[in-house]
């Protein structure tokens, strides 16, 4: 197992993170804790993935917003919810949203339609992915123990969340 989180994590946790992933750069960091991975490899894997992924999405709308709009008009309260963030916290919403789920990319997907401009939006994007990496990152290193002993003291509802997880799985497929 460890040779494979050796040779796969930071695959992983680049492609989770490209999409803003928190959870896999708390994962990578307290394997870190463990030593099975490089913490600032990891910080450093998920603030690129991060940064080069928020990027796309600014561009993609940027550049093709016929499909940006109808690609978010599925979230229209969440789109809601992004215009009024961005109206009240205005760039600020590039740090913030990097700690919301539902939200993360939904803010450089609407900020692309707007005429905002890319340069600045690089140099703030980049800003908090850093910070965004680094805080994420080191806190759940720091609480790696922590972690590990919960995970020891309730593995047992972790196999019953397994289960419960592959027997939803196994209806979805069957319905479908």
């Amino acid at each position: 197992m460890e040779s494979f989180i050796n040779d796969w994590g930071y695959i992983a946790l680049f492609l989770y993170s490209f999409g803003g992933g928190m959870l896999a750069l708390a994962i990578a960091s307290v394997l870190s804790f463990t030593g099975d991975l490089n913490i600032y490899y990891v910080i450093s894997v998920a603030i690129v993935s991060n940064f080069i992924g928020d990027q796309f999405l600014f561009l993609l709308s940027r550049n093709n917003k016929s499909y940006a709009k109808s690609m978010m008009s599925k979230w229209g309260r969440k789109i809601a919810l992004t215009h009024l963030m961005m109206r009240k916290y205005g760039i600020w919403i590039l740090f913030i949203k990097k700690y919301i789920y539902g939200i993360k990319t939904l803010v450089p997907l609407a900020m692309g339609l707007t005429k905002f401009d890319f340069k600045k939006f690089t140099l703030y994007n980049l800003l908090a992915s850093i910070i965004w990496g680094i805080v994420v990152g080191t806190i759940s290193y720091y609480l790696g123990q922590v972690f590990l002993d919960s995970l020891e003291k309730y593995k047992e509802f972790g196999i019953l969340l397994v289960i419960l997880f592959l027997i939803l799985i196994i209806r979805l497929f069957k319905r479908y």
